[in-house]
């Protein structure tokens, strides 16, 4: 009785965590269907316009590591509850920017909601942590499904703000503002078991710099940044491209929304493939959907090249990224998580933030094919550290059984 227990209340925690990553990918999704336009209204010169949207990822960027330290001692409902309020506050000093023609404040406002993105990128390894070993790469992608829900609903809820109030795009903040709030009431229900209690060196955890230099930790790492990269990489190109090849923004927006329902769509299945087949052949075919991207772009530039190759984009990216969590799962103990997913974290996001401030500059430098041809190296790099490891693992395995 007790287990069964036990696993309902595992489904219910994973199903109001999945809830939650919805709820917060609709705020994120949001402020970059709007922030670039609302800048552009109050912006002292057109190069500012996406000043919200870069504040944004700043935020992120800034807040990832603190966030998962400080969640260690505190615990992660309070850490996620505390994230989801500063992004009710964002979404208010947001509007009150654009009210008052403030960009700053504006800026500052997607700086707080950039904030509570750093603390619900966490919510995959809460849901790994009320899951069960054989369950846990079901919980991770069954959270990261939420997407499916923001894709819609975050560029519904922008435009359906924009002419609401006075300044546009006011509603718009202030609907992201309303969204955060639900999800903090919701999060109060979180409810992690807490971890076995250790002793000696299991309880104070190893260095930070043995933990990270484990081969698993590595390829892990690099596994998700390549995924995050080149999908950050190719998806801001790809409406600057369509447009220059004389596709509308209805037809560019299509394609965005197609690429979006590629990255969490198979999450629902994505996790049962790992249990079958196992991560690193999982994530050696995200590599290869990602390689097909490119090799898709160089079919053409109609909107039927572009679709193609952005939905295996987002897939790729899919097996890539719950590939590389996963594995990450099992390269550090309970005193050990806030470091470790802290320094993944940031790493990804570090090299989102790059590859997403570099895509209009490259893509201006070498034009579309090009651009993703560029990826080619980068993809075989990481299909060579995953196969690198796979290779290490049964040398290990089959030396073990010779003993």
């Amino acid at each position: 009785m007790a287990s069964l227990s036990r696993f309902g209340s595992m489904h219910r925690q994973v199903l109001l965590l999945a809830t939650a990553q919805a709820l917060f990918q609709t705020t994120s999704v949001l402020v970059m269907t709007v922030g670039g336009l609302a800048g552009s209204l109050i912006a002292p010169s057109p190069q500012l316009a996406t000043a919200p949207i870069a504040a944004m990822f700043l935020g992120t960027a800034v807040a990832t590591f603190p966030a998962s330290l400080w969640m260690a001692r505190v615990g992660r409902r309070r850490g996620f509850v505390a994230g989801a309020l500063l992004g009710a506050a964002g979404g208010m000093a947001a509007a009150a920017g654009l009210w008052l023609g403030s960009l700053a404040l504006l800026a500052l406002g997607t700086f707080l909601v950039g904030t509570y993105q750093a603390f619900a990128q966490f919510y995959r390894f809460a849901a790994s942590e009320v899951a069960t070993d054989s369950f846990r790469a079901r919980a991770i992608s069954l959270v990261l499904a939420g997407g499916i829900v923001a894709a819609l609903a975050g560029p519904l809820l922008g435009r359906l703000g924009g002419p609401l109030l006075s300044p546009e795009y006011v509603g718009s903040f202030l609907l992201l503002a309303i969204v955060s709030l639900v999800a903090a009431g919701l999060l109060l229900g979180l409810r992690i078991p807490a971890p076995k209690a250790e002793t000696g060196v299991a309880a104070a955890g190893r260095p930070w710099g043995v933990i990270v230099a484990q081969p698993a930790y590595l390829v892990a790492l690099f596994g998700a940044a390549t995924g995050y990269g080149v999908m950050i990489l190719a998806m801001t190109a790809t409406p600057i491209a369509m447009i220059h090849h004389d596709h509308g923004l209805a037809a560019a927006t299509t394609v965005i929304q197609l690429h979006v329902l590629g990255m969490f769509l198979p999450s629902f299945f994505t996790g049962s493939l790992i249990a079958r087949f196992g991560v690193l052949r999982v994530m050696l075919a995200g590599v290869t959907l990602l390689a097909g991207h490119v090799l898709m772009t160089l079919t053409g530039t109609a909107f039927e090249s572009f679709a193609g190759a952005l939905v295996m984009l987002g897939v790729g990216w899919n097996f890539l990224y719950i590939g590389g969590t996963t594995l990450l799962t099992t390269t550090y103990a309970a005193a050990e998580k806030g470091r470790a997913q802290a320094t993944n974290d940031m790493s990804i996001f570090v090299v989102g933030l790059v590859c997403s401030l570099g895509a209009a500059a490259l893509l201006q430098a070498f034009g579309w094919q090009a651009l993703n041809l560029l990826l080619l190296p980068w993809l075989a790099v990481a299909a060579l550290a995953l196969l690198w490891l796979g290779y290490r693992r049964r040398r290990s395995a089959a030396a073990a059984l010779a003993d």
